[in-house]
């Protein structure tokens, strides 16, 4: 954190500049006591003293008065080394980059949108992320461990070192204008922590979470959760549905592949102000005039409509699931989305 390291250069500062205090209230106090001097007089012999410009004396000192001006300039020269030896040392440790990095990643998180939190950058948390970079949709990573975070950053990408269960650490991620979040720790205990946290910050956030035991399935539902993922369940009936079909295997591998150029599934909301509203499937002719095929269409709090018939009336808030080459999918993204 930023100012976690503005603290350190300032603790490691404090002595010197209160040593430098003393040395000024001990200077002028002696040139006083010493020489005689009035106040501002001997101030003003102390500053030239210890800062070594060269002026002149303002009244020819005693020995007394010089051995006391030797002892100041000592001083001021151990008060100089200490604090080159800190500034140094910070240079040199590259904490003035890290601050720099900091600034430049605390001023873009407040910008962010619309982004997608991902809490864990483990085994499956690196999946995410990487789908998430392929899909070119903005991200923060939460982990606690360090070594992660550095990597991450030197990748150009944003991550917050901590715990993601603090309230604290999702508010600095925004939690707040966030689009979803990921919660992929590997211990199923601290993902229902999250979740619970999340959740009270944001009723209506999307939170996806990750569980490695069924039993903690309706424990993360029950924090908040809004979908849980098991990863070992997923992979299992992915290798018996491989096994016993394996075509249908290698088709859903294909739709459901980031980054193809012939064939996606997408998820097509219908706007209120779009001209498919009120229209029948027969009417807004999708596949002749797209080519698109739908393939299931939902609204919200109703079961999923498979295989809809041609009299079926398309209503704003539906969801279409439909499958089509990506320009096929970004003409019935636009048409879903235009004025009538």
């Amino acid at each position: 954190m930023v100012s976690t390291t503005r603290t350190r250069i300032s603790k490691r500062l404090s002595p010197a500049l209160i040593a430098l205090v003393a040395v000024l209230i001990v200077g002028t106090v002696g040139f006083v006591a010493l020489e005689q001097m009035d106040w501002l007089d001997a101030l003003y012999m102390t500053v030239i003293t210890i800062s070594t410009v060269g002026f002149g004396e303002i009244k020819t000192l005693s020995h007394e008065g010089r051995l006391f001006t030797i002892g100041l300039i000592f001083a001021a020269a151990l008060i100089t080394f200490y604090a080159a030896s800190v500034i140094t040392n910070w240079i040199a440790s590259g904490e003035w980059r890290e601050q720099l990095e900091r600034e430049r990643e605390r001023r873009m998180m407040k910008q962010l949108k619309n982004h997608t939190i991902v809490c864990g950058y483990g085994r499956v948390g690196r999946h995410v992320v990487h789908t998430l970079l392929e899909e070119k949709m903005p991200f923060v990573v939460i982990d606690p461990d360090a070594n992660a975070i550095a990597h991450l950053r030197e990748l150009g990408h944003m991550a917050l070192h901590g715990n993601a269960a603090d309230e604290s650490i999702l508010k600095q991620a925004c939690i707040e204008r966030a689009r979803a979040i990921v919660v992929a720790v590997n211990s199923d205990a601290e993902n229902v922590f999250i979740v619970l946290t999340a959740r009270g910050i944001c009723p209506d956030l999307q939170i996806i979470a990750r569980a490695n035991y069924e039993t903690s399935e309706s424990k993360l539902v029950r924090a908040g959760a809004n979908h849980v993922i098991s990863p070992y369940r997923i992979a299992g009936r992915r290798m018996v549905t491989t096994l016993i079909r394996p075509a249908v295997a290698d088709f859903l591998d294909e739709v459901a592949h980031v980054g193809n150029e012939e064939l996606l599934i997408e998820q097509v909301l219908i706007a209120p102000n779009s001209s498919l509203v009120g229209k029948t499937l027969a009417q807004a002719q999708l596949t002749e005039r797209i080519g698109v095929t739908l393939l299931a269409c939902k609204m919200p709090n109703a079961p999923t409509r498979t295989t809809p018939s041609a009299d079926m009336v398309l209503q704003a808030n539906m969801q279409m699931l439909a499958l089509g080459s990506p320009e096929q999918l970004r003409t019935l993204l636009k048409m879903a989305g235009e004025c009538a």
